[in-house]
């Protein structure tokens, strides 16, 4: 079998489509790591965003008025 490589690669009868759709699928192989890294950030970005709006897991994070003061020993 012949090896494809770069522009060798276009067939004659091949539609605009075709290649833009290979041009995609060609991108995301070359640049899976990268896109799973971002993922994964913006995922745990919008867990942890969601978690701190909210009162009653927010009082964790912040100090409450009147309650043990931990840090000041």
């Amino acid at each position: 079998m012949a090896k494809r490589s770069g522009s060798a690669r276009r067939r004659d009868g091949e539609s605009l489509l075709t290649r833009a759709v290979d041009s995609v699928f060609g991108f995301v192989r070359y640049a899976e790591f990268e896109i799973l890294f971002v993922l994964f950030f913006v995922i745990a970005f919008v867990i942890f965003k969601d978690l701190t709006s909210r009162p009653e897991y927010n009082q964790i994070l912040v100090k409450k008025p009147g309650g043990p003061d931990w840090w000041s020993s």
